[in-house]
């Protein structure tokens, strides 16, 4: 089987951090840094704080001062690898107390709530009220100039930023189930906050600090600089930048020096911070250390792409040979590895199958909806009357989507925004492929409502989606779908959500409304009781490939490959309560480590050893019949083990 893959592990978290070249690139130039700093004492240096009025402002590359000295002679390399140290340490003790008090602030805040709440709050946002640069700067003109009190007022100006930050994320927890079953089991209120909830908010800490370290420094540098930090003789890069600020139009490399150090120091540091966030990021362990784009990827080779037959010029939509990849670091795994669809004018096509089929990812394949990254279509061809939407440019792409192409999605709750009524959102889909005014669009938004019996359709423009039941909700999004006369519907399972009544309402709709409006629906379901209701052909999809496909009669009554007979088996019959329901054993196989041969192999009770070797195809079995199958089933036969 191709696509077939032996290492299945996700990439390691050095391995996601390195895929991001700039992340990359912060970290090691930050290493190198550091071990600079750190090395510096047994390195033959000057002494930083040795004075030599006779050599003073020699330029870089001086024999024996590599990069110069300043206005007391003093090596200036030496100085900017002590106060390299100096800076570091500073940045880092400053954010550590700030991310320590000022996320117990938020985590207690959040937590407790009330008063507690208000109060914390309160005293935040009076420091907060002050501009935090001043603020530093008038606690240190109270404690004193110095190091440590500049450390101090830097730590202590940054505790609301952290403060803010986790109570708003506690505040979310808080209110969880698994809170609420800490609670119930007799966990006491402080083992709930440090056992539960600390653990949730912990990457969120650790994301803040290693995004503000590099301010920190600057921060700090930026009060040496003023001459209330580091004291001579002692150094540190803001102090050093302050010293050649007087000398800067004769030697101007006594500022440039230790400016270019901290930029590279705060660059450095801001990088792998960022990187750190994507990488604890779960939404990114994917390998995509980037937000998904606008379109899906197309990365196929121009000579692979099918040509165009006879049966494609007479479909509505034809699907051919589709390849959809994610990319895991630095491993890529085809989720859809070869698959062939057609849908003629007005018909319905159901794709089943288990979940995990790669089912979702082929219909979401058709208009670029898979997120790049991590996903990417690596293969095959898409032609909506013979257009080829591979080769179309994003903004026919865009024209398309919600026009002659239109989705259902499963949970409509999170396909309309909470934010915004349900007539303003039908109104926006529909001005956004059709030049009519505010009013005309709101006219045909009702007429949209009535067509889908919504009842009361004027006063449900004015309501929002959670105001509406589930099977009204399904009901404005297929409105929503049929709002620019869609040539296509991809209804991706749009009743397993419902209950039996609604969803029966649901598909006698899109039955009637698909002959009313011409219109085409590709059905994603696992169930075929669903199919049968509904869809005039089956197309059944496993690992990633469609294994039969058949008129809807035909596949029922006799299932031509295992895996069809054993998902029939699976349905209960209404009248037939004795009737045994067959569960398929195991579970479906990984797609990056797909077995040779059939990929259903391992859970049929009819393969042989013939099964288990080189490339299945898909065979015609009957008229307008094709199985992916050495040894298909003939009418009437179970899905049993040749004797």
């Amino acid at each position: 089987m191709t696509g077939q893959r032996k290492d299945n592990r996700r990439p390691s978290a050095f391995a996601l951090l390195l895929n991001n070249r700039m992340a990359a690139g912060g970290f090691f130039i930050l290493v190198a840094l550091l071990l600079l700093a750190l090395i510096a004492p047994l390195l033959p240096l000057h002494d930083p704080n040795a004075t030599d009025p006779s050599n003073r402002l020699l330029r870089p590359l001086t024999e024996g001062h590599l990069l110069g000295t300043d206005a007391l002679g003093r090596d200036i390399l030496s100085r900017i690898l002590s106060g390299l140290r100096v800076s570091i340490a500073v940045g880092l003790s400053a954010t550590i107390i700030a991310a320590f008090f000022g996320s117990l602030i938020g985590l207690l805040a959040g937590f407790a709530g009330g008063r507690v709440d208000n109060l914390m709050m309160r005293g935040i946002d009076m420091l907060m009220a002050f501009p935090y640069i001043l603020l530093a700067l008038a606690i240190v003109a109270v404690l004193g100039p110095g190091l440590i009190n500049a450390l101090y007022a830097i730590a202590l100006v940054n505790i609301p930023f952290f403060a803010r930050n986790i109570r708003g994320v506690t505040l979310g927890l808080a209110r969880r189930e698994f809170v609420d079953a800490a609670r119930l089991a007799g966990k006491s209120p402080a083992r709930v906050l440090f056992t539960e909830i600390l653990p949730n908010v912990l990457p969120v800490i650790v994301i803040t600090m290693s995004t503000t370290v590099g301010w920190m420094i600057l921060e700090t540098a930026g009060l040496s600089f003023l001459g209330l930090g580091a004291q001579p003789p002692q150094a540190d890069l803001g102090s050093m930048l302050g010293d050649g600020r007087g000398v800067l139009f004769n030697a101007p490399h006594v500022a440039i020096i230790p400016g270019l150090a901290i930029f590279l120091l705060v660059m450095s540091i801001n990088l792998f911070g960022d990187g750190v966030r994507d990488v604890l990021d779960p939404r990114l362990k994917s390998g995509a250390l980037t937000r998904p784009v606008a379109r899906t990827a197309i990365e196929r080779d121009p000579a692979s792409v099918p040509a165009e037959d006879a049966e494609d010029r007479k479909a509505v939509l034809s699907v051919r040979g589709l390849r959809t990849a994610f990319r895991m670091g630095r491993r890529q795994v085809e989720a859809v590895g070869g698959v062939d669809l057609r849908l003629g004018q007005t018909e319905c096509l159901g794709l089943v199958g288990e979940s995990g089929s790669g089912k979702s990812v082929t219909a979401m394949s058709i208009m670029g909806l898979v997120p790049t990254p991590p996903g990417r279509i690596v293969g095959g061809a898409i032609l909506l009357k013979g257009e080829d939407l591979l080769a179309a440019s994003d903004e026919r792409i865009r024209g398309l989507r919600g026009g002659p192409v239109s989705h259902v999605f499963q949970d409509p709750l999170s396909s309309l925004h909470p934010l915004f009524t349900v007539g303003d959102q039908l109104i926006e889909a529909i001005r956004a492929h059709q030049p009519l005014s505010r009013a005309k669009a709101q006219a045909r938004a009702r007429e949209l409502l009535e067509l889908v019996r919504i009842p009361n359709a004027g006063r449900r423009l004015s309501a929002y989606p959670h105001e509406l039941s589930g099977g009204m909700r399904q009901r404005v999004c297929i409105a929503m779908a049929l709002a620019n006369d869609a040539e296509v519907i991809i209804a991706d399972e749009p009743t397993t959500a419902l209950d039996v009544t609604v969803q029966a309402q649901i598909l006698t709709l899109m039955n009637k409304l698909r002959h009313d409006k011409q219109t085409s629906i590709l059905f994603i379901t696992h169930d075929f009781g669903v199919v049968s209701a509904l869809c005039d052909r089956v197309a059944v999809m496993y690992a990633g490939r469609i294994v039969e496909t058949g008129r809807t009669e035909e596949v029922l009554d006799a299932p031509a490959h295992p895996y069809t007979r054993k998902l029939i088996d699976c349905v209960p019959v209404l009248g037939q309560g004795e009737r045994r329901l067959d569960a398929i054993e195991g579970l479906p196989p990984s797609v990056d480590n797909l077995p040779p041969g059939c990929a259903f192999a391992p859970r049929c009770p009819r393969a042989q050893e013939s099964c288990r070797r080189g490339e299945i195809t898909l065979q015609e079995v009957a008229p307008g019949r094709a199985a992916r199958c050495l040894f298909p089933l003939e009418a009437g036969e179970e899905a049993a083990a040749h004797a």
